[in-house]
């Protein structure tokens, strides 16, 4: 009889550590197809860079006078941004630009005539056709995936709240 329940203690042996090894492998499959959808994250990567790859001006409200403070510029390419004079709701005369590398800065653009109270004016991209000198005729604005001209709208006003931080 001990060797028919010694049989048995051996089957059992041999039966768990099958069940154990299948559990384990099965284990690393799960944990490995966890890992895999883990890689969403560079699908997230990809968008960021995307989104990364655009033109975009951001400008806020101005104080009147002959310094236009640009709170950030991206371009993909290098480029001006130009302010524009409001003309019945439309950019108008061009009143300064300055001209920026490819990458993500803050700016500051001395005006040719000083910003009034209360008025509109246009920050709008330009791009540049390699001589670094704004030349309106071919130095285009440059315009969004929909087509759009690319520009940030703003007031010259004495009225702006104060932004800390």
């Amino acid at each position: 009889m001990e060797s028919t329940s010694s049989g048995i203690r051996t089957w059992q042996w041999v039966v768990t550590v099958i069940v154990i090894v299948i559990l384990v492998v099965l284990g690393y499959y799960m944990f490995k197809e966890g890992k895999d959808t883990g890689a969403v994250i560079p699908e997230e990567t990809e968008t960021t860079t995307q989104a990364n790859d655009v033109n975009r001006v951001i400008v806020s409200d101005q104080f009147p006078g002959n310094i236009v403070y640009i709170s950030s510029v991206q371009l993909t390419q290098p480029g001006y941004v130009v302010i524009h004079k409001d003309n019945k709701g439309v950019p108008g005369d061009v009143i300064g630009y300055q001209y920026f590398e490819k990458g993500t800065y803050p700016g500051k653009i001395t005006l040719t005539s000083p910003t009034v109270e209360k008025d509109t004016y246009y920050a709008m991209l330009h791009s540049d056709d390699g001589d670094k000198k704004l030349n309106a005729e071919k130095d285009l604005p440059l315009k969004d995936a929909s087509g759009n001209i690319i520009m940030k709208i703003f007031k010259a006003s004495v009225n702006i709240a104060e932004v800390k931080g």
